[in-house]
């Protein structure tokens, strides 16, 4: 084995959680050892665990029923000192929930009119400029836009125009919210179409279609320029596109990977290394990659107009952990390698990866 394959992080499996319902969302509470997991018990209502990590055990703190299903969940709209959770359930209510006093959410909103598949927020946690917002997007084919300093209508709905058919909406995230005007939200669609909303300007700046469902999207980072976008889809390729540069035609650069052959369910960028990347699959397995940029990341094209140039990506290390699909993923925003993951197993997983500094 080579010195230079004596460096490759490892990923390790530290704890593992059997779980009674399927787990849709986990997310690691913000300046603590714990972490959540959010999904749907078999009578059909929704579930909040709320576990504690010791040593090679997790200890279960709490369990929080509610009437519906809760498909994803963010910490992002809130202060460090808040921690408040939001939530999107089946029936497409937004719930934003003190996790210390959670029988009664702190704002609550029936946001769509199906389920809320995805949820992102920004603003909070030190994490992007500008108003503590949240975006959901469901299957009713809309992506909205809260502020819960304002009671009940969204300030931003981004839905099909008329006539246009209306796409589940599978996921969302924030970017570009690096002072207090400008901001962006991704969303991405059943049919394999990418739409990036300005909410600066209230406008579609770009769209893409990448020919496959778009399981994931996520920026490299909320609370910069916007630099880098990772799209994942249902045929197990995801996209990587260089956000720096908009061509006025040719839009963004892009480098594409076939990671497998089954669908790539999450990406999840590394909180302490923006070009570092975790994605997670139907296979059950995690696959860790690097983006290297390109000598120069823009040129002229022959027309005199920049355009991107996209970079490459290299595959660190790949596990299978789960003969079923790891449907949610989350890095710890506080200690550099923790990741727990959650899989249709009913299993979730807190893992290890090493060496990341070594990269």
């Amino acid at each position: 084995m080579s010195a230079a394959g004596l460096e490759r992080p490892q990923v390790v499996s530290h704890v593992q959680q059997a779980l009674s319902y399927t787990v849709f969302d986990c997310k690691w509470v913000p300046r603590s050892a714990r972490l959540l997991c959010l999904g749907s018990a078999a009578r059909g209502t929704g579930l909040v665990q709320l576990y504690e990590l010791h040593g090679a055990r997790l200890e279960l703190l709490r369990e929080i029923e509610k009437p519906k299903p809760i498909k994803c969940g963010t910490f992002g709209a809130t202060s460090l000192q808040q921690r408040y959770l939001a939530t999107g359930d089946f029936d497409g209510n937004l719930n934003i929930w003190n996790l210390e006093a959670p029988e009664i959410p702190v704002y609550s909103v029936k946001g769509h009119k199906e389920i809320i598949n995805s949820i992102d927020g920004v603003g909070g946690l030190g994490i992007g400029e500008g108003a503590p917002e949240i975006v959901t997007g469901s299957r009713d084919g809309t992506v909205k836009v809260w502020d819960p300093r304002q009671n009940d209508s969204p300030v931003a709905n981004m839905e099909p125009v008329q006539g246009e058919s209306k796409r589940d909406c599978w996921t969302v995230a924030f970017g570009n919210a690096y002072n207090q005007e400008e901001r962006v939200v991704c969303a991405g669609y059943d049919n394999g179409d990418i739409k990036l909303f300005d909410l600066k300007t209230m406008s579609l700046r770009w769209e893409t279609n990448i020919k496959n469902g778009v399981c994931s999207v996520e920026f490299d980072r909320k609370d910069i320029n916007m630099n880098k976008l990772v799209a994942t889809s249902l045929e197990g390729k995801f996209h990587v596109f260089d956000m720096r540069t908009q061509h006025p035609t040719k839009g963004f650069a892009s480098v594409s990977e076939k990671a497998q052959k089954s669908t790539i369910w999450q990406v999840r960028h590394l909180p302490q290394n923006r070009d570092i990347f975790m994605t997670s699959g139907g296979s059950g397995s995690l696959h860790l990659w690097k983006y290297e940029y390109p000598a120069q990341r823009s040129k002229k094209d022959s027309e005199g107009s920049e355009m991107g140039v996209a970079g490459s990506l290299s595959l660190l290390q790949n596990v299978t952990l789960s003969t079923q699909p790891i449907s949610c993923l989350d890095w710890s925003p506080d200690k550099k390698g923790l990741c727990v993951c959650g899989a249709f197993d009913q299993t979730v997983r807190v893992l290890i990866v090493t060496k990341l500094n070594k990269i």
